[in-house]
C-alpha cells in the first residue's frame, strides 16, 4: 500500500488493532489517531512515515517496535526515535543557573545509580552464574531475556517439558516470569552446523512478520549456549494431528492447515524484501495454535536469496522425502524446491501416507502411486477417514499437488497460484 494514513481513521472509534506494517506509506501519522481509546495494538513499521509520533490516547502506551524501521520519524526518547526540532526559547541567565546546577545534580546521581546497578549486577552473576545473554539485534525486538530465566521458565529444562528433539537440538515448553507461554529451541552445540543453524535461523526472521510464521520472540546466545525463544503452539505439530489414533482433521481442517502454509510460503517467496526459502517443509514442521491456526516454524537451514539471485548452492540435506530432486542431487536451492516440498505434503495431508513409507520403493513413491490413481478414482488412495467426501475437489486437490511436484523446476506452479487455487476449492465446499 502506498500514499499516507487517512485523517477518517481518528473517526473509526471502535478500532482496537491497526496493522500496516511492511508497506510503502507515506506523510505522517495523524493525530486524530490519538481519540482511538479503543486501540490497543498499532504496527506501522517498515514504511516511509515521517514527522513526530503522537503522544497522547492510546499512544502513550505503544512501544518501539510498533514504529521500526522509519527513518524520518521522531518523538519521545522512549520509542527510539531522535527527537523532534522545536523552537528552543531564550532563558534568562538566572534561568541558565538554575539548570546548569540542577544537571550537575542529576549527572552525579546519575553516576551513582550506574555504579550501584553494575555492583549488584556483579554480585548477582556471583550467585546466579547465569550465561551471557542477549538478543541477535538483527531480530529487531528489544526485550532480553536472561539463561537465568529461560532454566527457571522450563524447570530447568526437565524431560517433562520437552516438546520434542530436531536435527539441531530440543525444544522445551515454559512460561517467563510475566505468565507468557514460550517454546524454547535449545541448540545441540556438539553438533559442528548449530552455528550456522542458528544464524540461519535469526537472519531468517529478522524481518519476517506473517500471521502464518511463528515468531521468534527473543534468542539467549554465547559461546556455551544458543537458544531461541518462540511462541507457544498449544496445538503441536501437523504430524501429530495427522498420524495420533487420538486425533483426527476433517477435510475442510486439512484443507484450511494447507492453506496456511501456502500463505506463508507465498509471503517467504514473494512478500518479503529478499526471498528465502525455506528448505525443509514437511509436517513435523508446521505448528498449530489454539485456534487451529497453522504456523511454519523451523528455519534451521533456510536460505536467503541475495538480490537478483534465483537460486543458489548447499551442502545441507533436507529431509529425505520431500527433497526438490535438483536440490538432492545437486544441492541447487531455490523457491521452486519450497513449492516441490509443499506438494508432497499436500499428498500426505489428504492421503495420510509419509513419503517414506514403506510400501514405496524406488519404482512406486507416493508421487506415482497418487498421479496412476487419478486415471482410475482417486479415492483409492485418499485416508480412508476422508472416504465418501468431496471426491471431485479431493481430485483437484491431488492435481494441483502433482503440479507442484514436477520434476522440472519451471514447470511447477507457483505459489500465489496455489493459495488461490485452494482457496476457490475452498470457497465452493462452504457454499
Amino acid at each position: 500500500m502506498e500514499g499516507p494514513i487517512p485523517i477518517s481513521f481518528g473517526e473509526m472509534l471502535s478500532l482496537s488493532s491497526l496493522d500496516l506494517s511492511q508497506n510503502l506509506i507515506t506523510g505522517v501519522i495523524p493525530k486524530s489517531l490519538e481519540s482511538l481509546s479503543y486501540l490497543k495494538h498499532i504496527n506501522l513499521s517498515y514504511n516511509r512515515l515521517q514527522g513526530e509520533i503522537p503522544d497522547g490516547g492510546p499512544f502513550k502506551k505503544f512501544t518501539a517496535q510498533s514504529f521500526m524501521h522509519n527513518a524520518a520519524l521522531c518523538g519521545n526518547p522512549r520509542l527510539q526515535v531522535p527527537p523532534c526540532n522545536k523552537q528552543v526559547r531564550k532563558k534568562s541567565k538566572t534561568k541558565m543557573i538554575l539548570i546548569i546546577c540542577i544537571s550537575s545534580i542529576i549527572v552525579v546521581l546519575g553516576i551513582l545509580v550506574v555504579a550501584c546497578i553494575i555492583l549488584r549486577r556483579h554480585k548477582r552473576k556471583k550467585i546466579e552464574n547465569p550465561l551471557k545473554s542477549d538478543l541477535s539485534t538483527s531480530l529487531g525486538i528489544p526485550k532480553r531475556i536472561s539463561h537465568y530465566e529461560l532454566v527457571k521458565a522450563t524447570n530447568g529444562f526437565s524431560e517433562s517439558n520437552l516438546l520434542g528433539k530436531g536435527g539441531f537440538g530440543s525444544v522445551y515448553q515454559g512460561m517467563l516470569s510475566s505468565g507468557k507461554m514460550v517454546a524454547v529451541k535449545v541448540l545441540d552445540l556438539t553438533l559442528e552446523a548449530t552455528s550456522r543453524s542458528f544464524d540461519a535461523e535469526c537472519n531468517a526472521m529478522r524481518n519476517l512478520r506473517h500471521r502464518n510464521l511463528v515468531q521468534v520472540i527473543s534468542s539467549c546466545s554465547n559461546d556455551d549456549f544458543k537458544s531461541l525463544v518462540m511462541e507457544f503452539m498449544s496445538n503441536g505439530s501437523v504430524e501429530k494431528w495427522l498420524y495420533s489414533e487420538n486425533y483426527c482433521l476433517d477435510f475442510l481442517q486439512r484443507l484450511n492447515i494447507m492453506i496456511d502454509v501456502a500463505s506463508a510460503l507465498e509471503y517467504l517467496h514473494h512478500g518479503s524484501s529478499i526471498p528465502v526459502v525455506h528448505c525443509d517443509l514437511k509436517p513435523s514442521n508446521v505448528l498449530l495454535d489454539e485456534d487451529m491456526v497453522a504456523h511454519v516454524s523451523d528455519f534451521g537451514i533456510s536460505k536467503l536469496l541475495d538480490e537478483g539471485q534465483s537460486k543458489t548452492h548447499t551442502q545441507t540435506l533436507a529431509t529425505l522425502g520431500y527433497v526438490a530432486p535438483e536440490y538432492g542431487s545437486k544441492g541447487v536451492i531455490s523457491i521452486k524446491g519450497d513449492v516441490y516440498s509443499y506438494g508432497i505434503m499436500l499428498m500426505e495431508m489428504f492421503t495420510r501416507k509419509k513419503p517414506t513409507n514403506e510400501m514405496f520403493s524406488e519404482e512406486l513413491t507416493l508421487k506415482t502411486w497418487i498421479s496412476e490413481s487419478m486415471v482410475n478414482s482417486v479415492m483409492e488412495v485418499v485416508d480412508y477417514n476422508l472416504v465418501s467426501q468431496h471426491e471431485k475437489e479431493l481430485h483437484e486437490i491431488l492435481a494441483l499437488a502433482l503440479n507442484c511436484c514436477a520434476d522440472s523446476p519451471e514447470a511447477r506452479i507457483k505459489m500465489t497460484d496455489v493459495t488461490a487455487s485452494l482457496i476457490k476449492i475452498r470457497t465452493l465446499v462452504m457454499r
